[in-house]
């Protein structure tokens, strides 16, 4: 990012996500019917597959590898500059998931935060994003 630009984590739908990433997603805004089919294609939510009284979660292989790489940098930053990104990545740590993988959730919950902003057409609020953390976690 150069000096001026917005921060991903404090701007995600007012400058969108970084490039290659809004690109990526496509121009029309009825391809996506819910915030699940954009993870989806993006290839940030995990596939689960159950059998009888097994069942296993997986991250996804086959998607879109620019569009990954950027929304994986963007979860990075995120959890540098967003306070609500950075304790949602903490309670993801402290539930042994390791870096790559919180780093995964963190990109599936801001491709849903992306949806909801362009669905609505409104800009990216740190409070309503991460609303569902409690109160101790964002302050």
């Amino acid at each position: 990012m150069g000096r001026g630009a917005p921060r991903c984590g404090a701007d995600a739908c007012a400058c969108g996500p970084p490039p290659p990433s809004r690109p990526e997603f496509g121009d029309d805004p009825q391809r996506y019917t819910s915030a699940k089919a954009r993870k989806n294609y993006a290839g940030t939510s995990p596939i689960t597959r159950a059998s009888g009284k097994k069942k296993v979660v997986a991250a996804r292989f086959v998607h879109n590898d620019r569009l990954i790489d950027a929304l994986i940098t963007q979860a990075a930053t995120a959890i540098r500059f967003s306070p609500g990104a950075r304790a949602y990545y903490e309670e993801q740590r402290a539930r042994d998931a390791d870096y790559n993988a919180a780093l995964r959730q963190i990109a599936n919950r801001l491709v849903g935060i992306l949806h909801g902003c362009l669905k609505t057409s409104t800009l990216y609020d740190e409070a309503t994003a991460w609303s569902h953390q409690p109160e101790s976690l964002t302050a």
